[in-house]
């Protein structure tokens, strides 16, 4: 009687379903401290940091194994020993092998699609419950061999003779010396992200000063918030061999001014006419985090307490050449408009920050006539987000971007604040490679 009190209460608190026509819920969420690469996490592999995180969300929520039905998790740059981490992770971890895992990536956007991937199976009944994750680790990146110096080696794994095989050896020394690095560039393009940062600021006129007053903003509002103590989502400790202290705080927040950020140079278009920088950017990071997802009556049942519904979601794509990053532009305003909502609805915005010019060229252009009618075939603007809701706790730009594990962390920071601040809706957005975009409605939990 009393669990289904409660859902009969809630269900009347929103006016918004989730999919499937069930209820369904973030119950809470972990990560590890995020950390820049080559710092402390240097000596770990990816396994390791996902393991944390999965540890860490069993204790802080009390869940028995036995009620976690699935685990997925998102990932972008892959160890390749690893290929399929989310069962890797969990293996190490200790938890039950008849939990069935699976790894996904989408570029920026990984583990927004594992919670989405996990909504999906509750609402079509698959589970009741199940946990989305994500991680990446640029401590230690998979560099390759060229081609040719790879098709030497298995050249030279089939030769006979020892006189044959010292001559593909010497043939194969020329080609070792030029590696295959990897980098944040689009195949389909050849344009790294940071190029494609910096010509999309120029399209909407987005000015140098304007990016770095917004980076300046992302890391003071971090370090408030942390000092608060509202990062709650943050584990409190990672311990890693070799270190004498336990990894407990994110370690890429630099509290600072415009002034000191307009001292560095441009990073991707040199020159004057380059505007994105280090400082305006967000830094290469390692992390990992892990998401509680269920059914309400479940959760209930268990005795969970959720932190927010998840209402609704919609992934969209564009052109990888000249909208590569302005998915959350048409991710939003599909979104809202699909559920009948305005900004004036949406108490909360929570927008990853690959760089404070792509976050700053999306909020004009879903304030602009001329996108509003040419790109979303709107009557005109959808409208102005209003800056003292959006990321009002810092963002990937201060916190640090683990490709494959900062979904989950959009999704419980925009659901931590909407308990904090009082509010009832919450919106995520992302952009992502390959000019892609993703946009979640979360709706708070009733306090009682």
């Amino acid at each position: 009687m009393r669990v289904s009190g409660v859902m009969k209460a809630a269900a009347k608190a929103g006016a918004l379903k989730s999919p499937g026509g069930k209820n369904i819920v973030l119950v809470d969420a972990v990560r590890t401290p995020f950390c820049t690469s080559g710092t402390s996490y240097k000596n770990l592999m990816p396994h390791d940091l996902q393991r944390a995180a999965l540890l860490g969300l069993m204790k802080k929520t009390g869940v028995s194994a036995s009620d976690v039905e699935y685990f997925i998790a998102g990932t972008v740059i892959q160890e390749v020993k690893t290929s399929n981490i989310a069962r890797e992770s969990l293996l190490s971890a200790n938890l039950p092998n008849s939990i069935p895992c699976h790894t996904v990536t989408m570029a920026c956007i990984s583990s927004n699609q594992a919670i989405c991937n996990i909504v999906e199976k509750i609402a079509t009944g698959q589970i009741e419950g199940g946990i989305a994750g994500g991680v990446d680790f640029m401590s230690d990146v998979p560099i390759r061999y060229n081609r040719k110096a790879r098709a030497s080696m298995l050249k030279l794994s089939k030769t006979k003779g020892t006189m044959n095989q010292l001559g593909v050896a010497a043939g194969m020394l020329k080609y070792l010396a030029s590696p295959e690095l990897p980098a944040v560039a689009e195949f389909s393009t050849n344009e790294t992200m940071g190029h494609s940062g910096d010509r999309l600021a120029a399209q909407f006129n987005v000015s140098r000063k304007e990016q770095d007053d917004f980076a300046s903003r992302s890391h003071n509002l971090a370090d408030k918030a942390t000092k608060m103590g509202y990062l709650t989502d943050k584990m409190s400790a990672v311990f890693v061999p070799g270190l004498n202290e336990a990894v407990t705080a994110d370690n890429g927040i630099r509290p600072s001014t415009p002034q000191q950020m307009a001292k560095l140079k441009p990073a991707f278009i040199k020159g004057p006419q380059g505007t994105v920088t280090a400082a305006n950017a967000s830094f290469l990071t390692d992390g990992a985090s892990a998401a509680l997802v269920m059914s309400e009556e479940k959760a209930l049942k268990l005795g969970l307490k959720p932190k927010a519904y998840i209402r609704d979601f919609v992934f969209v794509s564009q052109d990888p050449k000249d909208q590569l990053l302005l998915g959350p532009a048409y991710a939003t305003a599909k979104l809202l408009s699909k559920n009948g909502l305005k900004f004036a609805d949406i108490d909360v915005f929570e927008l990853h920050e690959a760089f404070a010019g792509q976050v700053l060229a999306n909020l004009k252009a879903l304030d602009s006539d001329y996108f509003g009618k040419q790109f979303l075939k709107l009557g005109g603007k959808f409208g102005a987000i209003p800056m003292e809701k959006l990321n009002t706790w810092g963002g990937s730009l201060s916190l640090g971007h683990p490709f494959g594990a900062t979904g989950v962390r959009l999704a419980v920071t925009a659901a931590n604040r909407l308990q904090v601040e009082g509010g009832k809706y919450g919106l995520v957005a992302a952009c992502a490679a390959g000019g892609l975009g993703h946009a979640m409605i979360t709706e708070a939990y009733p306090a009682k």
